[in-house]
């Protein structure tokens, strides 16, 4: 049980300006969408955003990015304090991440002629695949792809499946749901079965703010085991993501 110092003591840490500012990737619109006339925020991720905020007896600031990597660039400005993205080593440097709360499949789409038919048949020589610049996907196929090529696009807006519909390219790689969405009512796309990787989404804030971090951690779990981000898939009738299982040392 944390007591009301001690929750003082983190929430002074977590929000340093005596607001929690969280960062927001509208980009993964699996976690928040941005609504098109209001501006106005929705999702998962804002949900659990606000639950933390007022444990924290704090008010909340949701500071928008477009794409995952401009969030890491600004790590460690002070522009953020809590951030949801994926877990990728290449951001351990810059941030601790919690135990994650979502997992998300990744996967490609191809044209509808393509001779591939599988995830797994992607990485090949002389294939080559568009992503979006600085996302879990690209950190993951830049480390585990042996033969194919990535082409990398602004995450932002629909530059990726922009450049994949400009030509040239086999595949987009990306989030399932939002590839699934991309080729919907286009008989001259379709989804590859399969995944390449299962996104493991989570909360992340600076290296140096461990009791923060430990506070995060101990959040999370919570929300799995009370059926909290259970509930928020089943408001949205999303079928595009599923609850991660519990931490290590909480089952």
């Amino acid at each position: 049980m944390i007591g009301t110092g001690d929750l003082a003591a983190i929430a002074s840490e977590l929000a340093p300006t005596g607001t929690l500012r969280v960062a927001m990737n509208l980009v993964n619109t699996v976690l928040v969408r941005e609504h098109p006339r209001s501006g106005a925020l929705d999702g998962i991720a804002v949900d659990l955003a606000r639950v933390l905020a007022r444990r924290l007896g704090v008010p909340l600031l949701l500071v928008t990015y477009h794409g995952a990597g401009t969030v890491m660039e600004a790590a460690g400005t002070g522009a953020w304090d809590v951030a949801f993205l994926a877990i990728e080593p290449a951001r351990a440097a810059r941030a601790l991440f919690t135990e994650p709360y979502l997992l998300i499949a990744g996967g490609y789409a191809v044209a509808a002629d393509s001779p591939l038919r599988s995830a797994d048949e992607v990485d090949r020589p002389g294939a080559r695949v568009v992503v979006g610049a600085g996302s879990a996907y690209d950190l993951y196929l830049t480390r585990t792809l042996r033969h194919a090529s990535l082409v990398r696009a602004p995450a932002a807006g629909s530059a990726v499946t922009d450049r994949f519909l400009a030509g040239g390219l086999d595949a987009v790689a990306g989030l399932a749901p939002m590839l699934a969405a991309f080729v919907e009512g286009r008989p001259d796309l379709r989804l590859l079965e399969g995944s390449f990787m299962r996104i493991r989404q989570a909360i992340c804030t600076a290296p140096e703010r461990v009791a923060g971090h430990r506070y995060l951690q101990g959040f999370v779990e919570e929300m799995k085991r009370s059926g909290g981000i259970a509930r928020a898939l089943r408001l949205r009738d999303s079928r595009e993501a599923v609850v991660a299982p519990p931490g290590p040392g909480t089952r």
